[in-house]
């Protein structure tokens, strides 16, 4: 099957407005060859007043060829601004439906997939590379078409006059076109390939190192402590010094070369008027002297839509890359969930060709049970969170929500079924009405009230300038970390989904918060199936059991004295975590 060509790929994110592009570029293709016209009647005017010299007032023609080339000249450009604005209004709508397009797909991936590829990449791909096709529809193409155009009335006005001086000016033309080639063939794709990626992975570890910054000023770190971003930043560094001194002679050699046709123009006026000046030659001459520049302008055009088209082509395969992910299966039809109990039957998982995060869970927990995922960084605690949630697919085994395949259930019904806390809730820039009513989009003004009471929010409520209808982040009005865990707990509360899981919920908040957010977590755990994921052993001491998870496999299950009784993996956390707790309290009594 043939590949369909960019271009083309373009076109059908255009709908209707296809042909408008169409016809920029008709339009553009003949404001160039109008652009030339003006040279001809200059052309005139050099003859007569060469023809009548020294006695210029005989000269009859001077005003009318003239104002023809003022014509000419206006009704190039009066045709090329309507082609731009053609091609504008076309390249806009393609911008806007690739991105459209690249939107409804990413929203149909793996909720896990943004944290794979990275929000840094994906913002850049989706945003940066429509942007790309915009300028290559809006600008570069119609150029082409006028670039296309020139050369062919250049052509006919070359040889027009004088063939000779039109063949000796094509010879540095030639030249700078074979120059050309040289950079802008496959190993200069490849090229334009790599400078995108060290863009893109410099693009990623930039969004990484901002949302690090509290960590810098907490710890007094500096930026040479966020290793990778500093790499990202020294390989593109290098990338670009070396790219530049590799097409510094090339450069050199076709700017010499498209500038140089003076020379052979002044050489063949010397050679060909060794036996003496004639007023047309000399006409000639003066003509294609003022004419080359415009070969010069062409070269140049064409050379930077070539790489534009380079830029585009990469631009569409990072697209594609994304397009190409496939979605999750999906099924209609409803679930049957018999209740909220959740099993995880000999499930294993791995990210993309990394190790095992798991390797053949087992875990059953009843309806309206509370455990506790616990256990070493990197032992697959979030990892079998997220497969609940399905924000991945297992890549074998099974798990079950009320007796059903994750699989096997809606979206929607799945979204609805399970509720998810992370460590670090985000707000969007909204009242925290609508805030709180994403989870119900149809909720009442009472029932998100009553969601924030229950999420002990009050107090919030309380001293902003306008309760529930205060934008979060417009005039200044912001909230900590832990406030925001206490909004998104009460919008979990609205969602009132049967199984709620809560992932190291309480990272970021202090004292005080903590004991709010606790006392919300109590009010949701109600009658809920509730998984926690903690790092903070306190906070689990009263779960109706305990999973230690090390290394993608569960070592320990049971409640929080069984397992200190097995004097196992929990009784070291255990032991160590009150050793950190005591000594932050000494710490903290000897300041």
């Amino acid at each position: 099957m043939k590949q369909q060509s960019n271009l083309a790929r373009l076109l059908s994110y255009a709908g209707s407005f296809r042909y408008l592009a169409i016809v920029s570029w008709g339009l553009s293709a003949l404001s160039a060859l109008f652009a030339l016209v003006p040279f001809w009647y200059l052309w005139r005017i050099i003859e007569e007043v060469l023809s009548v010299a020294p006695n210029f007032q005989s000269a009859q023609g001077l005003t009318h060829y003239g104002w023809m080339a003022v014509l000419f000249a206006a009704l190039s450009l009066i045709i090329y601004v309507a082609g731009l604005m053609c091609s504008h209004i076309a390249a806009f709508r393609i911008a806007t439906n690739i991105r459209s397009t690249a939107m409804h797909h990413i929203v149909t991936l793996p909720l896990g997939f943004m944290d794979s590829f990275g929000s840094g990449k994906m913002r850049k791909i989706v945003n940066e590379s429509s942007a790309a096709t915009e300028t290559y529809l809006a600008h570069q193409l119609p150029d082409k078409a006028g670039a296309i155009a020139t050369p062919l009335g250049l052509l006919v006005l070359l040889f027009s006059f004088d063939w000779r001086l039109g063949l000796l000016s094509l010879i540095p033309v030639v030249l700078a076109f074979l120059i050309m080639a040289s950079m802008t063939g496959a190993k200069m794709r490849q090229k334009m390939a790599e400078y995108q990626n060290a863009l893109d992975d410099m693009s990623n570890e930039a969004v990484e190192y901002v949302r690090g910054i509290p960590v810098v000023k907490t710890f007094g770190q500096t930026v040479f402590s966020f290793k990778r971003f500093k790499g990202a930043i020294d390989n593109y560094s290098k990338w670009v010094i070396a790219y530049t001194k590799q097409l510094r002679l090339p450069m050199l050699f076709y700017t010499a070369a498209i500038n140089g046709v003076f020379v052979f123009l002044i050489a063949a006026g010397l050679f060909f008027t060794r036996d003496g000046v004639t007023s047309a030659f000399l006409t000639d001459l003066i003509f294609y002297i003022i004419i080359t520049p415009v070969i010069s302008i062409t070269l140049t055009k064409i050379m930077f839509q070539s790489e534009n088209a380079m830029i585009v082509d990469d631009a569409l395969q990072r697209i594609d890359s994304i397009m190409k992910i496939e979605p999750l299966p999906e099924v209609r039809e409803p679930a049957s969930l018999r209740d909220a109990s959740v099993e995880i039957q000999d499930v294993s998982f791995r990210y993309d060709d990394e190790k095992e995060a798991l390797h053949h869970v087992f875990m059953h927990i009843d309806s309206g049970e509370t455990v506790a995922l616990v256990g070493p960084s990197g032992g697959g605690k979030t990892t079998l969170a997220n497969l609940i949630s399905r924000f991945f697919d297992v890549k074998s085994g099974r798990i079950l929500l009320g007796g059903i395949d994750v699989r096997n259930i809606p979206k929607e019904q799945l979204m609805n079924t399970v509720s998810f806390v992370f460590q670090d809730s985000r707000l969007i820039k909204t009242s925290i009405l609508e805030n709180v009513r994403l989870a119900k989009p149809d909720a009442s003004r009472e029932e998100v009230l009553q969601a924030l009471r229950a999420a002990q929010c009050m107090d919030i409520i309380e001293k902003l300038p306008h309760g529930i209808d205060t934008v979060i982040g417009g005039n200044g009005v912001y909230l900590s970390g832990g406030e925001q865990q206490r909004i998104a707990i009460a919008r979990i509360m609205l969602k009132d989904s049967p199984i709620v899981i809560l992932d190291e919920a309480t990272a970021f908040a202090d004292p005080d918060n903590e004991i709010r957010v606790q006392e919300a977590f109590a009010r949701l755990a109600k009658g809920k199936t509730v998984i926690m994921i903690a790092h903070r052993l306190s906070t689990v001491v009263n779960a109706d059991r305990i999973f230690v998870l090390c290394d993608g496999e569960i070592i320990q299950s049971g409640t929080h004295e069984e397992l200190m009784a097995e004097k196992g993996l929990y009784h070291t956390m255990w032991s160590n975590y009150q050793t950190s707790v005591q000594w932050k309290v000494g710490k903290e009594q000897a300041i």
